[in-house]
Order: C-alpha cells, then sequence, then structure tokens
C-alpha cells in the first residue's frame, strides 16, 4: 500500500467566540500576523510562514472537548512561562516532561487547550 507522506501540519480551522480577542491573544502569544482577511465568511487567517491558523468567529458556538488540545513546537520554549506570566495566562499542570521533551499547556480564550513543546513529536 502506498501512503502520502505526511510532513507537518499545516493549519488548523477552528470556530472563535470573537475574531479581535482570539487573533490579539495569539498575536501577543506566538507573534502570528494576519495573513488574510475574510469578512465574507467572518473570518481571517493568522500564523507565520510554517503555522495557519483560521478563525471563523461564531459567538454562539458551545464550545466541547471535540479537540483534545492543539499543540504547537516552540523553537524558544524557555521563554514560554514568563510569556504566560506576562499574559496572565494560566498554565494548569506546569511544565510537564513527555518522551525527550518538555511541554506547557494553556487554555485560549474559547477554551481551547494548547500544548506548547520543545521537541516536536516529543522526540520519537
Amino acid at each position: 500500500m502506498t501512503y502520502l507522506k505526511v510532513l507537518s501540519i499545516d493549519h488548523a480551522n477552528i470556530n472563535v467566540k470573537s475574531l479581535e480577542e482570539s487573533v490579539l491573544f495569539y498575536s501577543t502569544l506566538f507573534g502570528f500576523e494576519l495573513k488574510k482577511e475574510q469578512p465574507e465568511q467572518n473570518s481571517k487567517i493568522i500564523g507565520n510562514e510554517l503555522v495557519k491558523l483560521c478563525l471563523y468567529e461564531n459567538p454562539d458556538q458551545v464550545y466541547t472537548k471535540g479537540i483534545n488540545h492543539i499543540g504547537f513546537h516552540i523553537e524558544n520554549f524557555d521563554e514560554i512561562v514568563e510569556k504566560c506570566k506576562g499574559m496572565n495566562i494560566s498554565m494548569p499542570y506546569g511544565v510537564i516532561e513527555w518522551e525527550s521533551s518538555r511541554s506547557v499547556y494553556i487554555i485560549d480564550p474559547n477554551g481551547y487547550e494548547l500544548e506548547m513543546s520543545e521537541i516536536q513529536g516529543g522526540g520519537l
């Protein structure tokens, strides 16, 4: 059987309560820039050269745990704790170790759990 070789997650589309609040959160935390406005869809695409998030505003969305979390590989991992403290972002589990990596979990303004990891895929 032939498989397609996946290199990385290209983007994630997520519903958000407020485009403005979510864009500010991800821009302040990760430095994501606005890549495209899609007013006809009440949506914006933000990100950097490697990661894109497509945010769709849906203030009436009932947020459940359909997605457990979204993971980001962070180059400057040692700066995470200070950055989160500066933004008053809770880190409910603190810094955890898994395989050969460290991770920090936070919650975004919409209730999505984000994992920020030191080593891509925990080194697996």
